[in-house]
């Protein structure tokens, strides 16, 4: 009877300093890997030659999932019947969890497979825990609009549903574009909103900072393009 295929979902860094974040029984699970799912090919390389060296990268097939994500799917689907023991790495933190690889593991999943997910770090907990936020009712949005109007009005309704239930709410912007999210957070926020900005989690310059709005517009942080995590929690 040919075996079930395997789906390992490895954890990458966060950040390039914080490599002891990671857990050394990954290592384990890249090297009982015969084919790799990736965010990015490139970065993916890397980061199997920081953990194991010896890797002869090029005797793998790699897939991209952002390209051509049909045909992705397909070739995922038939890695799987073949029984193959497939490897899906995200760019940053955990596949899966905001992150391209989700389409992947639904596909594993409906297709019987076993999915063995591996632990890591992952910057939307890490900021929660750090936050002194409700731990015990979050929500994750993703990234807020990008019209400065429409981003306004987000921010309001998270206050709102904040407000009404007592729950932490998770938001990221792309790095380049967070003082822009600032902007509108300190402009747009009640001055008694409790605001965490957690800045290169696992880094040597990793900060997580919790303080109302009406704080943060005495002391503007300058996080223009470093990977931050937002978390709103209104009074």
């Amino acid at each position: 009877m040919k075996r079930p295929a395997t789906v390992y979902l490895i954890p990458s860094f966060l950040d390039e300093e914080g490599m002891d974040a990671l857990p050394a029984y990954i290592l384990q699970a890249v090297k009982e890997a015969e084919v790799f799912f990736v965010e990015n090919e490139r970065s993916a390389r890397r980061f199997l030659k920081k953990i194991w060296r010896e890797m002869d990268i090029d005797s793998y097939r790699w897939f991209v999932i952002h390209k051509a994500e049909a045909e992705v799917k397909l070739e995922f689907l038939q890695q799987i019947k073949e029984g193959k023991k497939i490897a899906i790495l995200s760019e940053a933190g955990c596949p899966g969890i905001a992150d391209p690889g989700q389409m992947l593991v639904a596909a594993a999943q409906d297709a019987g497979a076993v999915i063995k997910p591996l632990v890591g770090p992952n910057s939307i907990l890490l900021a929660l825990m750090a936050s002194g936020m409700n731990g015990q009712h979050f929500q994750f949005h993703g990234y807020l609009p990008i019209d400065s109007a429409e981003r306004g009005r987000r921010i309001r309704e998270l206050e709102i549903n904040s407000r009404r239930d007592g729950s932490s709410q998770i938001f990221i912007e792309t790095p380049y574009r967070n003082m822009s999210l600032l902007e509108s957070l300190l402009k747009n926020g009640a001055p008694d909103t409790r605001l965490c900005i957690a800045v290169n989690l696992t880094g040597k310059s990793e900060s997580v900072l919790t303080k109302t709005i009406d704080s943060w517009r005495k002391t503007v942080p300058e996080i223009n393009k470093q990977p931050t995590i937002f978390i709103l929690q209104a009074s």
